[in-house]
């Protein structure tokens, strides 16, 4: 059985990447390598190429957006190469700089026009912008889309669904009854399974992620849906693999 981390930060791992790997494998996890910017992008393809489970994805995260905004033509080649786009979108709720908000808007479309260009699949950062998110998705024909840690209102959930958007939850279904009733809500052939490690936990319980950690967040999706927990982790694995089908991403052999 294959569990799968769909939004994760693994150059993040640091000196803790032996154990984090073991992990890894120790859990048969598939892990879908989110990027900040171009140098956790190259980090992450060479962890990749130490470990073939890892499918790295190169974006630029909302916060760094206005060091990219003036240079996205420096990005079009890392963009064609990718399997993935992310992480990438747009932040109202971290982010309070409205000096922000225009190169946030400038990366997010370059990268909206390569999905569109390219088929390729998007992991998106929604945080307080979950309708804006949605608009711009629907603008741009509703790319292949993995929506990371949802915790916004329900009308916007309710768009992206209809645009065929997924969405990954994670570690905050531990402890939140909230991310608990969006998990209920997300169709369950739309529903994937992430950690955001090392920094997701961090944030939350202020110590590092691991990868087995997902083990638990599995367990808790099953709760949550009144299923079995071996069922919920078929149905997760099946949900990525079709996902990655569809962007032409080849599941790791």
């Amino acid at each position: 059985m294959t569990l799968v981390d769909a939004h994760v930060h693994v150059d993040g791992y640091g000196d803790g990447w032996p154990v984090a790997r073991a992990e890894m494998r120790g859990h048969g996890i598939v892990s879908l390598a989110v990027s900040m910017d171009v140098a956790s992008y190259r980090a992450s393809v060479a962890l990749s190429r130490e470990e073939p489970s890892i499918l790295p994805s190169f974006g630029i995260h909302p916060w760094n957006a206005p060091a990219w905004a003036r240079r996205l033509h420096e990005l079009e080649e890392l963009v064609d190469g990718a399997l993935m786009l992310g992480e990438v979108g747009l932040d109202r709720r971290f982010v309070k700089d409205e000096e922000a908000f225009g190169p946030q808007e400038e990366v997010f479309t370059f990268f909206l026009d390569a999905a569109r260009r390219t088929g390729k699949i998007l992991n998106l950062h929604t945080s307080g912008a979950e309708a804006l998110i949605a608009e711009r998705m629907r603008d741009a024909g509703g790319p292949l889309a993995v929506v990371h840690w949802y915790n916004g209102p329900m009308r916007p959930l309710a768009a992206l669904t209809d645009l065929g958007a997924y969405f990954s939850v994670g570690v905050e279904v531990l402890r939140s009854d909230r991310i608990a009733r969006v998990a209920r809500r997300i169709p369950l052939d739309r529903l994937l399974s992430e950690t955001d490690n090392p920094g997701g936990w961090a944030w939350l319980e202020g110590r590092e992620g691991r990868p087995a950690l997902l083990e638990r967040v599995v367990e808790r999706l099953a709760e949550v849906r009144a299923m079995d927990r071996d069922d919920m982790a078929d149905l997760l694995e099946a949900n990525a693999r079709r996902l990655l089908a569809a962007g032409g991403v080849p599941w790791p052999a």
